[in-house]
C-alpha cells in the first residue's frame, strides 16, 4: 500500500476515533466521585492513555511497505 494512501487511511481513522476517545473520557469523568484527587488521577490518566493506541496507528502509517520481488 503506498505510504500517502497510509497516511491518509490513519488520518481519517485518528480524528473521529480521538474526539470519540475525548468524549467518551468526559463523560465518564462525570461519573468519578466528587473527590478533587480522584478526578484529577482520572482525568490524567484519560488524558495519556489515548496515546498508546496512537502509537501504534501512527507506527502503522509510517511503515515501509514490505518489499517483494521486483
Amino acid at each position: 500500500m503506498p505510504a500517502r494512501v497510509k497516511k491518509l487511511i490513519g488520518f481519517a481513522a485518528f480524528l473521529p476515533a480521538l474526539t470519540l476517545y475525548f468524549f467518551a473520557a468526559a463523560a465518564l469523568g462525570e461519573r468519578v466521585p466528587d473527590i478533587q484527587l480522584l478526578k484529577a488521577l482520572y482525568f490524567l490518566l484519560a488524558g495519556i492513555a489515548w496515546a498508546f493506541p496512537a502509537k501504534h496507528l501512527i507506527t502503522w502509517m509510517n511503515a515501509d511497505p514490505p518489499s517483494g520481488p521486483t
